[in-house]
């Protein structure tokens, strides 16, 4: 079983984009907080880390945990209409009663460099050009870095959030795979999952596909990331029992999770030279 690691392709990502920010302006992203959750935090955290380290500057816009659905919507209207502010990124979780795809809509489409807003989706639907949500876009590029061909190949998404599992079904039909959607409802999830050549898994629930759902051979791709009691994180395939029959599987964490952070930054320097 080959395992699927991200950290080299992530590394190559970040030289590149480090070359971009050198020769342009410096791009600067903006993320905007309103919620006390440490995990996400810890996530804000380590992206602004990252940033720093290729040289774009990241600002971290707390708004608490109390925050209301117009002022989210306010702040996030004034970062697009900022001309030095390049990228601009809405983390979740929001506080209760307040809608994530209600708020993404007020991100400028071309700051919104983890395609959030509802009209960066459409254009993606549409063949058109526009940021693609980091995560979709990782496990695409996990794909091709280990030579993974998808053309003709039946592959199966489970997850359909407008996050991963929407934009990853239009992002594979471009590369002309035969395509299905499934999810946690699916009737017989097994009999559609081992049907599939590439499996992506992107759901939230720790553990949810074991050996029975995986054709032998399959490349999988774990998506989710879940945390565990220790601390730690999860993925949403039994990673031990898949490993004795998938042909290749990302770890979590490690796989899909660097390469979406490197994405992320390099989506953000490619939106300061926007003209």
């Amino acid at each position: 079983m080959r395992k699927l690691t991200g950290k080299e392709l992530a590394a190559a990502i970040k030289t590149q984009t480090a070359a971009e920010v050198a020769a342009g302006p410096q791009p600067r992203l903006a993320v905007v907080v309103a919620t006390d959750d440490e995990a996400s935090l810890w996530y804000v955290r380590s992206i602004a880390k990252a940033a720093a380290g290729l040289g774009i500057a990241a600002d971290l816009v707390d708004l608490g945990p109390g925050a209301r659905a117009e002022q989210i919507r306010e702040t996030l209207a004034r970062l697009g209409a900022d001309a030095g502010v390049h990228g601009v990124m809405l983390q979740t979780p929001l506080p209760a009663g307040i809608s994530a795809q209600e708020m993404a809509a007020a991100i400028d489409p071309r700051k919104d460099i983890d395609g959030a807003n509802p009209l960066s989706l459409g254009r993606l639907a549409a063949g058109l050009p526009a940021f693609v949500p980091a995560t979709a876009a990782a496990v695409m590029a996990l794909l091709d870095h280990y030579g993974v061909e998808l053309a003709g190949r039946r592959a199966v998404v489970v997850g359909r959030s407008t996050v991963v599992g929407k934009p990853l079904a239009h992002l594979l039909l471009d590369r002309h795979a035969t395509v299905t959607v499934s999810h946690s409802r699916t009737r017989d999830l097994a009999a559609v999952t081992s049907a599939a050549e590439v499996l992506v898994v992107a759901v939230g629930r720790t553990g949810l596909i074991g050996a029975e759902h995986v054709a032998p051979g399959a490349v999988v791709i774990d998506v989710g990331t879940n945390p565990t009691g220790d601390g730690g994180l999860a993925g949403d395939v039994d990673f031990d029992a898949v490993a004795g029959v998938a042909g290749a599987l990302t770890p979590v964490p490690g796989g899909v999770g660097p390469v979406t952070t490197a994405l992320l930054l390099r989506h953000t320097a490619r939106a300061a030279n926007l003209p």
